[in-house]
């Protein structure tokens, strides 16, 4: 199986992290995941494709925000809280914070 790409701790860049986060779908992905913890690529109800969830992983993880571990033929995905707060105290916290403000998380698709 490929061996996927986790930057390192001191590697996360602030831009990395910000441009992973401004897209919906991805900071639905990260707020389900803050809430439920750990889970399956499969675990996220989302409107698009599944080669597009995976982009939309894909660049999460690249970005240092989650952490995917494979575990038999699923990928699980966590957050990588620990290492975000070691390296942009309180970030985390703020972005999802003003996300669940402006309403609670919900797909990406619904429309008030």
């Amino acid at each position: 199986m490929k061996v996927l790409y986790h930057p390192g701790r001191e590697e996360i860049e602030l831009s990395s992290v910000l441009y992973a986060l401004s897209d919906p779908i991805r900071l639905y992905i990260v707020s389900l995941l803050r809430q439920y913890g750990e889970n399956p690529c499969n675990f996220f109800e989302v409107p698009i494709a599944k080669s597009t969830l995976s982009h939309h992983i894909r660049t999460l993880r690249e970005a240092g925000v989650v952490f995917t571990r494979s575990q038999g033929t699923q990928r699980l995905v966590s957050v990588r809280e620990e290492d975000l707060e070691g390296r942009f105290p309180g970030l985390l916290d703020s972005i999802l914070k003003a996300y669940e403000a402006s309403g609670p998380p919900r797909r990406p698709d619904v429309q008030d």
